[in-house]
């Protein structure tokens, strides 16, 4: 099993903990991406002082730039890397979308698709042409060119941050790897089951895909210290469940329902709108702390690894706090973890 970081280019140090990381046998970096700083600039400053880690965007959000500009830049980075990058999508929201990019947020599954459908005829150098409904090039009724990219043909990992059941299947028709929020190895099945079948139905061996599964990860000293950190990361999820979703329809929460966490999802979302933002976060299931997440001694976490393991997940994806020294002490007890498992 591989380890991924999470990581903010932008912190004092950060290339510093890039080069440390990559000394430590850390797989990728991953760079987030919401209403702030742009995940590409700051992973392109991160490749100029590395060598061998992969590098990887968490998310960048479709619609946020044209799908043939993102082929172009992730071709950039490839590039510049030494072709060393991935390419970490996801659709976000409509609040998101509609009110910081300006684009509408229809179709998400379709948008994905067609992106990554012109991500690869860029990438291979071919004549853009895509007959979309969401994408359709060049424009009709216009004076647009079905041109040439300008780009040395290479390839670029596509990795889908999926959670509905139809955008999971696209993942595994068509990526080459999954960012799995919200993923816990005691309901594996709801997440990779329609990952795999897609992946068979399109003729591919689903165990070529990278499952990536994000986590919090933090030692404990003892059970009792693991408790009250898997409880500080259960109310975090409170903002999650009561706040992302619009017009009634959250993302999160509907993969919360299909974890088997329904009427106490619905509960705290009421009680998020309602107000009453800490009894909220004090109904938000503990479990969802402690199980899509390693907090917890280091036994304990070594056995989460294994179960992991065990449901296919290939890469993990640590969430770190504190200074970088404390964040690369936590990858070195996390890999050592990992190779007990």
């Amino acid at each position: 099993m591989k380890v991924g970081v999470v990581i903010e280019p932008r912190l004092p140090g950060a290339a510093q903990f890039a080069r440390d990381a990559e000394r430590l046998g850390i797989d990728s970096l991953w760079v987030p991406e919401v209403w702030g700083y742009d995940a590409l600039t700051g992973l392109a400053y991160l490749a100029a002082g590395t060598s061998t880690i992969r590098l990887g965007t968490f998310v960048v959000q479709l619609g946020s730039r044209s799908p043939a500009l993102l082929a172009t830049s992730a071709l950039s980075l490839q590039e510049l890397s030494g072709g060393r990058f991935l390419l970490g999508v996801g659709t976000s929201g409509p609040r998101v979308m509609e009110g910081w990019h300006g684009v509408r947020f229809r179709k998400p599954v379709q948008t994905t698709r067609e992106t990554i459908e012109i991500v690869r005829i860029v990438s291979r150098g071919d004549r853009l042409l895509h007959d979309g409904e969401i994408y359709p090039l060049p424009l009709p009724d216009s004076d647009g060119a079905p041109l040439v990219p300008m780009v040395r043909p290479a390839h670029v990992p596509v990795y889908v941050a999926a959670m509905g059941p139809a955008n999971l299947a696209l993942t595994g028709e068509l990526a080459d790897g999954w960012l799995g929020n919200a993923f816990m190895p005691e309901a594996a099945e709801v997440f990779l089951g329609p990952i795999r079948a897609a992946a068979t139905g399109a003729g591919r061996d689903p165990g070529e895909l990278d499952l990536v599964a994000p986590v919090a990860v933090e030692f404990t000293s003892d059970a009792a210290a693991a408790e009250t950190a898997a409880r500080r990361h259960a109310d975090g999820y409170a903002f999650t469940i009561g706040a992302m979703g619009t017009g009634g329809r959250n993302f999160y929460n509907d993969a919360f329902t299909r974890l088997g966490y329904g009427p106490q999802v619905a509960e705290v979302a009421e009680l998020w709108q309602s107000g009453r933002r800490e009894d909220a976060r004090a109904a938000v299931p503990i479990d969802l702390g402690r199980l899509t997440n390693l907090v917890g001694t280091a036994d304990w976490i070594t056995d989460r690894v294994g179960a992991y393991a065990d449901t296919g997940i290939t890469t993990l994806l640590a969430k770190l706090d504190g200074d970088f020294a404390a964040q690369l002490a936590t990858l070195e007890r996390l890999l050592d973890a990992v190779s007990g498992a």
